[in-house]
């Protein structure tokens, strides 16, 4: 366990891990909102990132004070239940709340793709980054929340360097797209991906992972469907197909052999009535991959014959949870964290040794410059600072090792060392 000064990193969190995915749709509602009404509504929050996902949703929150806390948990309980219609008494709940070196440790983990669905997969990275660039758009982050976003970055870049993790292509969508072969058109060796006909619900950066993953494995008949519209630019993008604004999804569902959807849009795009009348004249299956939060597709359609539905509990239940490399990727994960909690202390303490410092050459500084001019003596003035510097080299080094280390009491000693330590007498050539 990690400790940590007691400052102002406190960090909610839900996920897979904790909850069902229905559950966490729900928190997520108008999500982008919360940290805007959070800052401006509590001076007990000074920034807030949201990282939300396909499966997990946590707000990492600089705190003016530990002893406002609890008070900024309520803050987001109240705004979380404001729009999910919990209570929020459960969503104080749901959210479990980590402080200071446990948030560090536990983003670092996430980022590197040590807690997703499946380990080691790369779109967490990524969407790491994109949380952190929302939260300057919104005016939310701070100083110390951008360290910590910019260290969780490098966390994960090591870990893939260490141990390889990421770098096989383990993803969420890989996974899904595993399962979906089961029932695809079969080929000599497995599903024969270059037969397949798919449509493409979704415009956003999971479809773009997801569209990635399907050319890799030969797909080539992709049409883009976008219940918002947005369909052509990006399939011109990409060089696929796009299916013009207005189509009727249910028209391709008959010449379809798989759906892969993760539009995120407000309610299903696919219902299980309109499934069944497309297939009504149909016989040969359809396979149904449906990556987003709120369910593209109605879980139900998984009853009509010849349907085969991959949802995300589909992933999470055939992810593989080991890898050979996660030990010494939580090894690396946990010194990060280290690193950053103790990088933080510095940065946090420091402020006392500089002012003695000042206290010191600043004083010695006023001293020389009231000389008057005829009196100034240069060489001995460098002397002076010299030997200033060296009384203040070594309390300085031994307060800041106090601070990267938590030693509180051993800062203290190195700060009254500073303190003791006078200003140079200066006297007249």
């Amino acid at each position: 366990m990690i400790q940590s000064v007691p400052v102002v990193l406190l960090s909610l969190v839900a996920s897979h891990h904790d909850l069902d995915l229905t559950v966490l749709e729900r928190l997520q509602s108008d999500v982008h909102a919360v940290g805007r009404e959070l800052v401006a509504a509590t001076n007990a929050v000074s920034g807030v990132v949201v990282l939300a996902t396909c499966n997990r949703f946590e707000l990492y929150l600089d705190v003016d004070d530990t002893a406002h806390t609890s008070r900024a948990r309520r803050a987001v309980a109240q705004a979380v239940a404001a729009r999910s219609g919990y209570e929020v008494d459960e969503v104080v709940e749901h959210l479990r709340p980590l402080v200071g070196g446990d948030a560090g440790e536990h983003l670092f983990a996430v980022a590197s793709g040590l807690e997703s669905m499946v380990v080691g997969e790369r779109e967490i990275a990524g969407q790491v980054r994109r949380a952190l660039t929302t939260a300057r758009r919104d005016g939310t982050t701070t100083s110390m929340l951008e360290a910590l976003f910019q260290a969780a970055s490098r966390a994960s870049r090591a870990v893939e360097a260490t141990t390889g993790l990421g770098s096989t292509g383990r993803s969420v969508v890989g996974v899904a797209l595993d399962l979906a072969a089961r029932t695809l058109p079969p080929g000599a060796d497995g599903a024969d991906w270059s037969a397949v006909r798919c449509v493409l619900v979704g415009t956003g950066s999971y479809a773009g992972a997801s569209l990635a993953a399907l050319k890799a494995r030969g797909v080539r008949d992709v049409r883009v469907y976008s219940p918002s519209g947005r369909a052509g630019p990006f399939a011109s993008a990409r060089g696929v197909a796009a299916l013009p604004a207005g189509a009727d999804l249910r028209d391709e569902l008959a010449r379809t052999d798989l759906v892969v959807a993760c539009s995120g849009a407000a309610g299903p795009v696919l219902g299980v009535e309109a499934l069944a009348e497309a297939r009504r004249d149909v016989t040969h299956p359809l396979t149904v991959v449906d990556l987003a939060l709120r369910h593209d597709v109605d879980p139900d359609v998984r009853s009509l014959p010849g349907v085969a539905l991959v949802s995300l509990q589909s992933v999470a239940e055939h992810a593989p949870a080991e890898h050979a490399a996660l030990g010494r990727a939580r090894e690396v994960v946990l010194q990060a964290a280290r690193d950053f909690e103790a990088d933080r202390r510095v940065r946090e303490w420091d402020p006392a040794v500089v002012a003695q410092r000042t206290r010191v050459l600043g004083g010695l500084d006023a001293a020389l410059d009231a000389l008057p001019a005829q009196e100034r003596d240069e060489a001995r003035a460098r002397s002076l600072r010299r030997r200033a510097r060296a009384a203040l080299h070594g309390p300085t080094v031994a307060a800041r090792t106090a601070a990267r280390e938590g030693d509180a009491a051993g800062y203290a000693r190195a700060l009254a060392d500073l303190a003791a330590v006078p200003v140079p007498q200066v006297t007249s050539a």
